[in-house]
């Protein structure tokens, strides 16, 4: 069962019919839902676009309104394609649940430019949101949740606390009272440079005694050869290049 073409509202005192205001941008914070309707029609395809054509996302100059008053399916894509300027398309349709209605401009038979999307939920009609106004959104809620971040991990680190390498004893006093160390912490920075270091390649050996450099004699010279060879072959504790420096040489 179809329903009767609807034109603009009609003037006061049966004047001219008053051209209604055409449809804002962006109006994304309202939606319409005309119960009456919805439990006297069926919502399908052949009359979604004349409940849309109730709500004040529809613009009266478009070419749907057209072919609405010469008693033609809104809808029409023969009718529609030889005509220019503004124009309703239904782009998807699951019914009875969604429908997707696009607005485009049309400027010949294969040429359209999309404008804006509407979808009608369940009877409620709402405007899609553009997608500049999607990432805007989306980047401001991670640059939130970063900031969040960032805040909560240095509240976290302040726990750990410091000591001032110049009053190392006097801050050391006045802020054991004040600040609370957090162990766990300290205990995971400890084992993250544990296992860095471990990870690290070996010392590479001490550099080679110099020529002519006699080692000085110690108590375990004293003893047996066996014992002195044994000696020999363990290289000092001391590095002899570092310990036997210009500053520590013998003046004569």
């Amino acid at each position: 069962m179809a329903t009767p073409p609807m034109g603009p509202p009609v003037g006061i005192e049966g004047g001219p019919p008053a051209a209604p205001p055409p449809p804002g941008t962006d109006m994304t914070g309202i939606c319409f839902r005309d119960q009456l309707w919805l439990n006297s029609y069926p919502l399908d395809r052949n009359l979604v676009f004349d409940y849309f054509a109730l709500s004040p996302f529809y613009d009266w100059t478009c070419n749907n309104e057209q072919l609405r008053m010469r008693s033609i399916h809104p809808l029409d894509l023969s009718q529609l394609s030889k005509m220019t300027g503004l124009e309703y398309m239904l782009n998807e349709v699951m019914e009875p649940h969604l429908f997707v209605i696009r607005k485009q401009k049309r400027d010949g038979p294969e040429k359209v430019t999309p404008m804006l999307t509407y979808y009608v939920l369940d009877g409620s009609i709402y405007q899609a949101p553009q997608l500049c106004n999607v990432f805007a959104a989306r980047v401001g809620r991670a640059l939130y949740y970063i900031s969040k971040a960032f805040t909560t991990a240095a509240s976290k680190l302040e726990k750990i606390g410091y000591v001032d390498s110049e009053n190392e004893s006097a801050a050391f006093e006045s802020k054991v009272g004040k600040e609370t160390i957090d162990f766990k912490e300290v205990k995971r920075v400890d084992h993250i440079l544990a296992s860095l270091q471990r990870k690290l390649p070996p010392a590479p050996p001490p550099p080679p005694f110099p020529e002519g450099y006699v080692p000085p004699a110690t108590a375990e010279s004293e003893k047996g050869p066996e014992t002195q060879q044994a000696g020999e072959a363990q290289p000092p504790t001391v590095d002899p290049i570092i310990d036997q420096g210009p500053a520590k040489r013998m003046r004569f």
